[in-house]
């Protein structure tokens, strides 16, 4: 059969970033792929070593607008461990509502960025619309929607009083209502689910061969999760389950993702209901002894992992990252294999692609 080469991207409509694919058809079926990256490629790691740590916090939050919060409160983290400086218990409680907050927002553009490459509007515009929500209040804490600037070394930018708890508290109470009757459409609609269901399988053998992490692990049954399995504050205080599926296709990311949204908000909640009085920041010093730390999080895609090193100056010698995405863009290939054109974007969308992390 005649092979026929369909290019997509670096720019489509189907990606949200520029990425490249070299599908290889034999028909309608996908018999190769190729892929290319490093058309959003920043630097950020070079650039890290000539600003400031303190700089570093709002350039750091740039590696992906999605999740901006979680690489800023990672990195101060490593920051801190290489100053000796604990986080106020307050201040550790603010930065963890807002990564539940970010993971909240992250899975709902998600939802609908799938939503809307199968045809399903409705869901498209019923999870965007209470995406906003979610938006509106990271805007009130911090004053960005996007880009945040809520971590300063040595604890949290921002402070809540009890009127701004109580109004969270009654917009937290609206969003759950709404992503409870997401989750019901996604459980019970058939067209999502005949679109989905045993597209892009992975088993576990290969989330372990390619170390895949995150949302896209756990729903081919890898257990793991860096909020409930490192047993630290908040969250070992806290009451929540983890969502895993078995069946490893973009159908169980789906369910994986949404019920993570819905533990969140209950998380958002847990957290504004327990949070300790006291200061949400402490001094530190101006200067970094030198030494090398390393800080892991739970981001809304999977584990992201600092390393920072330093000389003793007040900028760090080296700074590391290690984003969730690139283990999952490996495997798109094996996703990819035998899959009919149409569920190309299917796949695509499942797997969550977040480029500007991948390149930085």
């Amino acid at each position: 059969m005649t092979k026929t080469t369909v290019p997509i991207g670096p720019q489509h409509p189907l990606l949200k970033e520029p990425m490249s694919f070299q599908l290889g058809l034999e028909g309608e079926r996908v018999a190769e792929s190729a892929m290319r990256i490093g058309y959003v490629h920043r630097g950020i790691e070079r650039l890290c070593q000539e600003r400031s740590y303190v700089q570093n916090i709002y350039l750091l939050e740039r590696v992906c607008g999605i999740c901006s919060h979680v690489h800023a409160t990672t990195y101060s983290r490593a920051v801190e461990a290489l100053m000796g400086v604990e986080v106020p218990p307050r201040g550790v409680y603010l930065r963890a509502l807002m990564c539940e907050f970010e993971r909240i927002h992250s899975h709902l553009l998600w939802l609908g960025v799938i939503a809307r490459n199968i045809g399903f509007d409705t869901i498209f515009n019923y999870a965007w619309r209470d995406r906003e929500i979610v938006l509106d209040i990271m805007e009130d804490l911090s004053g960005g929607r996007v880009s945040h600037a809520a971590n300063t070394l040595g604890g949290s930018r921002f402070d809540l009083t009890d009127e701004h708890r109580d109004k969270i508290l009654e917009q937290l109470q609206i969003m759950d209502a709404q992503i409870q009757l997401l989750l019901g459409a996604v459980e019970h609609e058939r067209t999502l689910r005949e679109r989905t269901r045993g597209i892009g399988k992975l088993t576990l053998e290969q989330i372990h061969r390619y170390c895949v992490v995150g949302p896209v692990a756990r729903a081919s049954g890898l257990d793991i999760d860096l909020r409930r399995d490192r047993h630290e504050a908040p969250y070992d205080r806290l009451e929540f389950a983890v969502p895993v599926h078995t069946d490893g296709d973009v159908w169980a990311r789906t369910l994986v993702r949404v019920q993570e949204a819905v533990e969140s908000v209950s998380l958002c909640r847990q957290i504004l209901n327990s949070l300790p009085e006291g200061p949400v920041t402490t001094r530190v010093p101006r200067r970094v002894p030198a030494g090398e730390a390393i800080s892991r999080s739970e981001a809304p895609r999977g584990e992201v992992i600092y390393y920072v090193r330093s000389d003793g100056s007040d900028k760090p010698a080296r700074v590391k990252v290690r984003t969730p995405t690139l283990t999952a863009l490996v495997t798109l290939s094996e996703q990819l294999a035998d899959v009919q054109m149409a569920d190309v974007s299917v796949v695509l969308s499942g797997v969550d692609l977040c480029i500007a992390c991948a390149d930085r």
